[in-house]
Protein backbone atom coordinates (compact mmCIF):
# COMPACT_ATOMS: atom_id res chain seq x y z
CA UNK A 1 0.00 0.00 0.00
CA UNK A 2 1.45 3.23 -0.89
CA UNK A 3 2.52 5.61 2.05
CA UNK A 4 -0.41 8.54 2.57
CA UNK A 5 0.59 11.94 1.40
CA UNK A 6 1.11 14.36 4.22
CA UNK A 7 -1.01 17.59 3.98
CA UNK A 8 -1.29 20.41 6.96
CA UNK A 9 -4.46 22.38 6.12
CA UNK A 10 -4.23 26.25 7.28
CA UNK A 11 -7.29 28.12 8.48
CA UNK A 12 -7.24 29.92 11.76
CA UNK A 13 -10.70 31.88 11.55
CA UNK A 14 -13.67 31.69 12.29
CA UNK A 15 -16.29 29.59 12.67
CA UNK A 16 -18.13 30.11 9.47
CA UNK A 17 -15.66 29.95 7.64
CA UNK A 18 -14.14 26.73 8.92
CA UNK A 19 -17.37 24.98 8.89
CA UNK A 20 -17.18 25.85 4.79
CA UNK A 21 -13.71 24.18 4.61
CA UNK A 22 -15.27 20.49 5.96
CA UNK A 23 -15.60 19.02 2.22
CA UNK A 24 -12.07 19.81 1.67
CA UNK A 25 -10.87 17.84 4.33
CA UNK A 26 -13.06 15.07 3.75
CA UNK A 27 -12.26 14.83 -0.25
CA UNK A 28 -8.53 14.99 0.56
CA UNK A 29 -9.13 12.12 3.05
CA UNK A 30 -11.13 10.07 0.72
CA UNK A 31 -9.73 10.99 -2.65
CA UNK A 32 -5.85 11.23 -1.80
CA UNK A 33 -5.09 8.72 0.40
CA UNK A 34 -4.16 11.38 2.82
CA UNK A 35 -2.85 11.94 6.23
CA UNK A 36 -4.83 15.86 6.95
CA UNK A 37 -3.61 17.96 9.91
CA UNK A 38 -5.06 21.31 10.71
CA UNK A 39 -4.01 24.28 12.06
CA UNK A 40 -6.66 26.57 13.73
CA UNK A 41 -7.11 28.51 16.34
CA UNK A 42 -7.15 27.30 19.92
CA UNK A 43 -10.31 28.20 20.55
CA UNK A 44 -12.03 26.67 17.35
CA UNK A 45 -10.31 23.05 17.83
CA UNK A 46 -14.05 22.16 19.30
CA UNK A 47 -15.30 22.41 15.55
CA UNK A 48 -12.79 19.69 14.08
CA UNK A 49 -12.02 18.00 17.34
CA UNK A 50 -14.96 15.04 16.32
CA UNK A 51 -14.49 15.31 12.48
CA UNK A 52 -13.11 11.93 11.53
CA UNK A 53 -11.53 13.02 8.50
CA UNK A 54 -8.64 14.77 10.61
CA UNK A 55 -5.82 13.03 12.21
CA UNK A 56 -3.98 15.87 14.34
CA UNK A 57 -5.24 19.43 15.30
CA UNK A 58 -2.68 21.81 15.65
CA UNK A 59 -3.39 24.66 17.85
CA UNK A 60 -2.16 28.41 17.43
CA UNK A 61 -2.64 30.48 20.56
CA UNK A 62 -0.63 33.35 20.49
CA UNK A 63 2.95 33.10 18.67
CA UNK A 64 3.60 30.91 15.89
CA UNK A 65 7.41 30.41 16.83
CA UNK A 66 6.96 27.08 19.44
CA UNK A 67 4.82 25.28 17.03
CA UNK A 68 6.81 25.64 13.45
CA UNK A 69 9.84 23.63 14.21
CA UNK A 70 7.50 20.92 15.80
CA UNK A 71 5.36 21.46 12.10
CA UNK A 72 8.81 21.30 10.50
CA UNK A 73 9.50 17.92 12.11
CA UNK A 74 6.58 16.19 10.53
CA UNK A 75 7.96 16.47 6.95
CA UNK A 76 4.57 17.34 5.55
CA UNK A 77 4.31 16.65 2.12
CA UNK A 78 1.66 19.43 0.78
CA UNK A 79 0.31 22.62 2.33
CA UNK A 80 -3.47 23.84 1.79
CA UNK A 81 -3.79 27.44 2.72
CA UNK A 82 -7.07 28.25 2.92
CA UNK A 83 -6.28 31.54 5.28
CA UNK A 84 -3.87 33.61 2.92
CA UNK A 85 -2.62 36.00 5.34
CA UNK A 86 0.46 37.28 6.74
CA UNK A 87 0.68 34.78 9.17
CA UNK A 88 0.22 31.69 6.93
CA UNK A 89 2.90 33.23 4.27
CA UNK A 90 5.06 32.80 7.52
CA UNK A 91 4.27 28.79 8.16
CA UNK A 92 4.57 27.60 4.22
CA UNK A 93 8.21 29.90 4.28
CA UNK A 94 9.23 28.36 7.12
CA UNK A 95 8.20 24.94 5.92
CA UNK A 96 9.47 24.98 2.75
CA UNK A 97 7.30 22.23 1.09
CA UNK A 98 4.81 22.79 -1.72
CA UNK A 99 1.66 24.87 -0.99
CA UNK A 100 -1.96 25.18 -2.46
CA UNK A 101 -3.29 29.21 -1.58
CA UNK A 102 -6.98 30.18 -1.91
CA UNK A 103 -7.09 33.69 -3.55
CA UNK A 104 -9.27 35.61 -0.76
CA UNK A 105 -10.66 37.89 -3.81
CA UNK A 106 -10.06 40.99 -1.62
CA UNK A 107 -9.20 43.53 -4.58
CA UNK A 108 -12.65 42.33 -6.20
CA UNK A 109 -14.31 42.71 -2.66
CA UNK A 110 -13.09 45.73 -1.64
CA UNK A 111 -14.13 47.18 -5.32
CA UNK A 112 -17.86 45.89 -4.65
CA UNK A 113 -18.00 47.45 -1.11
CA UNK A 114 -16.61 50.66 -1.79
CA UNK A 115 -17.33 51.34 -5.73
CA UNK A 116 -20.29 48.73 -6.11
CA UNK A 117 -18.20 47.70 -9.07
CA UNK A 118 -18.55 43.86 -9.42
CA UNK A 119 -15.93 41.68 -10.49
CA UNK A 120 -16.50 39.00 -8.13
CA UNK A 121 -17.24 35.31 -9.76
CA UNK A 122 -20.36 33.61 -9.36
CA UNK A 123 -19.04 30.34 -7.47
CA UNK A 124 -19.79 29.79 -3.49
CA UNK A 125 -16.00 29.71 -1.49
CA UNK A 126 -16.88 26.24 -0.60
CA UNK A 127 -16.06 25.22 -4.63
CA UNK A 128 -13.25 27.64 -5.03
CA UNK A 129 -11.76 26.63 -1.59
CA UNK A 130 -12.36 23.05 -3.49
CA UNK A 131 -10.02 24.59 -6.82
CA UNK A 132 -7.05 24.63 -4.58
CA UNK A 133 -7.26 20.86 -4.59
CA UNK A 134 -6.93 20.43 -8.30
CA UNK A 135 -3.07 19.77 -8.32
CA UNK A 136 -3.58 17.08 -6.45
CA UNK A 137 -6.55 15.51 -8.21
CA UNK A 138 -9.14 15.78 -6.00
CA UNK A 139 -12.21 17.05 -7.04
CA UNK A 140 -15.35 18.18 -5.13
CA UNK A 141 -17.78 15.03 -4.32
CA UNK A 142 -21.19 17.17 -4.46
CA UNK A 143 -21.83 15.55 -0.27
CA UNK A 144 -21.83 19.29 1.06
CA UNK A 145 -20.83 20.57 4.38
CA UNK A 146 -20.01 18.24 7.77
CA UNK A 147 -20.33 18.95 11.04
CA UNK A 148 -20.24 16.40 13.87
CA UNK A 149 -21.89 17.16 17.19
CA UNK A 150 -20.41 14.63 19.72
CA UNK A 151 -22.39 12.52 21.71
CA UNK A 152 -21.78 14.31 24.97
CA UNK A 153 -23.32 17.99 23.58
CA UNK A 154 -26.34 16.46 22.36
CA UNK A 155 -29.86 17.67 23.17
CA UNK A 156 -32.48 15.06 23.66
CA UNK A 157 -35.74 16.57 22.82
CA UNK A 158 -37.36 15.26 25.68
CA UNK A 159 -34.91 17.90 27.63
CA UNK A 160 -36.97 20.57 25.36
CA UNK A 161 -40.66 21.97 27.11
CA UNK A 162 -43.78 20.03 25.85
CA UNK A 163 -44.00 22.94 23.52
CA UNK A 164 -41.36 22.23 22.01
CA UNK A 165 -41.06 18.62 21.76
CA UNK A 166 -42.71 17.93 18.22
CA UNK A 167 -41.48 20.11 14.98
CA UNK A 168 -39.97 23.52 15.95
CA UNK A 169 -38.11 26.16 14.23
CA UNK A 170 -34.36 27.45 14.83
CA UNK A 171 -33.63 31.05 15.04
CA UNK A 172 -30.12 31.79 15.33
CA UNK A 173 -30.49 35.54 16.14
CA UNK A 174 -26.60 36.13 16.83
CA UNK A 175 -24.03 37.90 14.45
CA UNK A 176 -20.74 38.50 14.86
CA UNK A 177 -21.18 42.64 13.63
CA UNK A 178 -24.42 44.08 14.73
CA UNK A 179 -25.38 45.23 10.74
CA UNK A 180 -25.40 41.20 10.08
CA UNK A 181 -28.80 41.11 13.04
CA UNK A 182 -32.13 42.25 12.39
CA UNK A 183 -32.92 45.08 15.55
CA UNK A 184 -35.22 43.27 18.31
CA UNK A 185 -38.06 44.68 16.91
CA UNK A 186 -37.89 43.23 13.66
CA UNK A 187 -36.66 39.42 15.20
CA UNK A 188 -40.20 39.89 16.98
CA UNK A 189 -41.75 40.55 13.89
CA UNK A 190 -40.03 38.16 11.93
CA UNK A 191 -41.04 35.16 14.72
CA UNK A 192 -44.63 36.07 14.45
CA UNK A 193 -44.64 34.91 11.15
CA UNK A 194 -43.22 31.17 11.70
CA UNK A 195 -45.67 29.43 12.36
CA UNK A 196 -44.23 26.70 14.57
CA UNK A 197 -42.38 27.14 18.08
CA UNK A 198 -39.13 28.63 17.69
CA UNK A 199 -35.98 27.67 20.02
CA UNK A 200 -33.97 31.03 19.56
CA UNK A 201 -29.60 30.04 19.78
CA UNK A 202 -26.93 32.20 20.34
CA UNK A 203 -24.15 33.35 22.97
CA UNK A 204 -24.42 35.20 26.19
CA UNK A 205 -24.47 38.53 24.73
CA UNK A 206 -27.91 37.15 22.83
CA UNK A 207 -29.74 37.08 25.87
CA UNK A 208 -31.43 39.97 26.39
CA UNK A 209 -32.62 40.15 22.72
CA UNK A 210 -33.56 36.76 23.02
CA UNK A 211 -35.66 37.24 26.25
CA UNK A 212 -37.75 40.28 24.69
CA UNK A 213 -38.44 38.11 22.12
CA UNK A 214 -39.89 35.69 24.28
CA UNK A 215 -41.82 38.43 26.49
CA UNK A 216 -43.15 39.51 23.77
CA UNK A 217 -44.53 36.63 21.57
CA UNK A 218 -45.18 33.96 24.55
CA UNK A 219 -43.40 31.00 26.78
CA UNK A 220 -45.93 28.70 24.38
CA UNK A 221 -43.86 29.98 21.15
CA UNK A 222 -40.41 31.06 22.18
CA UNK A 223 -37.97 29.23 24.29
CA UNK A 224 -34.78 30.99 24.35
CA UNK A 225 -31.50 29.22 24.53
CA UNK A 226 -29.14 32.01 23.92
CA UNK A 227 -26.22 31.44 26.16
CA UNK A 228 -27.57 28.75 28.01
CA UNK A 229 -26.14 25.80 25.48
CA UNK A 230 -22.54 25.88 23.97
CA UNK A 231 -21.95 26.09 20.22
CA UNK A 232 -22.23 21.90 19.91
CA UNK A 233 -25.36 21.62 21.55
CA UNK A 234 -26.92 24.77 19.53
CA UNK A 235 -26.19 22.83 16.59
CA UNK A 236 -27.77 19.52 18.19
CA UNK A 237 -30.68 21.82 18.27
CA UNK A 238 -30.68 22.76 14.82
CA UNK A 239 -30.17 19.48 13.70
CA UNK A 240 -33.18 18.30 15.56
CA UNK A 241 -35.23 21.39 13.82
CA UNK A 242 -37.90 21.44 11.24
CA UNK A 243 -36.52 24.70 9.54
CA UNK A 244 -33.92 27.25 10.46
CA UNK A 245 -34.04 30.84 9.99
CA UNK A 246 -30.36 32.57 10.56
CA UNK A 247 -28.24 35.82 9.61
CA UNK A 248 -24.85 35.58 7.95
CA UNK A 249 -23.35 33.65 10.85
CA UNK A 250 -21.75 30.55 11.91
CA UNK A 251 -24.92 28.48 12.31
CA UNK A 252 -26.22 29.15 8.84
CA UNK A 253 -23.08 27.10 7.72
CA UNK A 254 -24.18 24.03 10.64
CA UNK A 255 -28.06 24.01 9.17
CA UNK A 256 -26.67 23.61 5.79
CA UNK A 257 -24.34 20.64 7.08
CA UNK A 258 -27.07 19.02 8.37
CA UNK A 259 -29.53 19.60 5.13
CA UNK A 260 -31.84 21.83 6.94
CA UNK A 261 -34.07 24.51 4.91
CA UNK A 262 -32.43 27.82 5.86
CA UNK A 263 -33.80 31.21 5.45
CA UNK A 264 -30.65 33.23 5.18
CA UNK A 265 -30.95 36.60 6.27
CA UNK A 266 -29.06 39.26 5.31
CA UNK A 267 -27.61 43.07 6.44
CA UNK A 268 -24.90 44.86 4.83
CA UNK A 269 -23.22 41.40 3.48
CA UNK A 270 -24.62 39.69 0.58
CA UNK A 271 -25.11 36.49 -0.43
CA UNK A 272 -22.79 37.37 -3.61
CA UNK A 273 -19.62 37.01 -1.43
CA UNK A 274 -20.17 33.02 -2.08
CA UNK A 275 -20.77 32.46 1.41
CA UNK A 276 -25.06 31.19 1.42
CA UNK A 277 -25.84 28.21 2.47
CA UNK A 278 -24.10 25.64 0.44
CA UNK A 279 -25.42 22.23 -1.37
CA UNK A 280 -29.08 22.26 0.86
CA UNK A 281 -32.31 24.28 0.03
CA UNK A 282 -32.47 27.98 1.39
CA UNK A 283 -34.22 31.67 0.56
CA UNK A 284 -32.74 34.73 1.23
CA UNK A 285 -34.22 37.81 2.86
CA UNK A 286 -32.58 40.86 2.05
CA UNK A 287 -33.35 44.39 0.75
CA UNK A 288 -32.34 44.69 -2.70
CA UNK A 289 -33.24 47.82 -2.79
CA UNK A 290 -30.34 49.71 -1.75
CA UNK A 291 -27.49 51.40 -3.49
CA UNK A 292 -25.38 51.66 -0.32
CA UNK A 293 -25.03 47.48 0.18
CA UNK A 294 -23.17 45.81 0.58
CA UNK A 295 -20.92 48.17 2.72
CA UNK A 296 -18.47 45.84 4.10
CA UNK A 297 -17.55 42.15 3.52
CA UNK A 298 -17.44 41.66 7.29
CA UNK A 299 -19.43 44.36 8.89
CA UNK A 300 -20.02 47.40 11.05
CA UNK A 301 -21.01 47.99 14.56
CA UNK A 302 -23.64 50.58 13.20
CA UNK A 303 -24.91 51.41 10.23
CA UNK A 304 -22.59 53.79 8.53
CA UNK A 305 -25.44 55.70 6.68
CA UNK A 306 -27.49 56.14 10.46
CA UNK A 307 -30.68 54.48 8.37
CA UNK A 308 -29.77 50.81 8.74
CA UNK A 309 -32.70 50.40 5.66
CA UNK A 310 -30.97 46.90 4.76
CA UNK A 311 -33.03 45.26 7.65
CA UNK A 312 -34.96 47.94 8.78
CA UNK A 313 -36.89 48.02 5.66
CA UNK A 314 -36.26 43.80 4.69
CA UNK A 315 -39.37 42.29 3.90
CA UNK A 316 -40.58 39.48 5.24
CA UNK A 317 -42.29 37.85 2.38
CA UNK A 318 -41.25 34.27 2.51
CA UNK A 319 -43.33 30.80 2.55
CA UNK A 320 -42.48 28.10 4.51
CA UNK A 321 -42.21 24.59 3.08
CA UNK A 322 -41.73 21.16 4.83
CA UNK A 323 -39.29 19.77 2.99
CA UNK A 324 -40.39 15.77 2.40
CA UNK A 325 -38.91 13.86 4.44
CA UNK A 326 -36.68 11.41 3.40
CA UNK A 327 -37.06 7.71 2.63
Amino acid sequence: MNKPVKILILRFSSIGDIVLTTPVIRCLKQQANAEIHYFTKSKFHFLLADNPYVDKIWLLDKDIDPILKQLKAEKFDYIIDLHANIRTLRIKLGLGVKAFSFDKLNVQKWLLTTFKINYLPDVHIVDRYMDTLKPLQVSNDGKGLDYFVPYKDNVEIGWLPVTHQGKFAAYAIGGQHNTKKLPVPRMIELCRRINFPIVLLGGKEDFDAGEAIRLAIGDHLILNTCGKYNFNQSASLIEKSLIVFTHDTGLMHVAAAFKKKVYSIWGNTIPGFGMYPYKTAFEVLENNNLKCRPCSKIGHKECPQKHFKCMNELSFAFTIKELPEEK
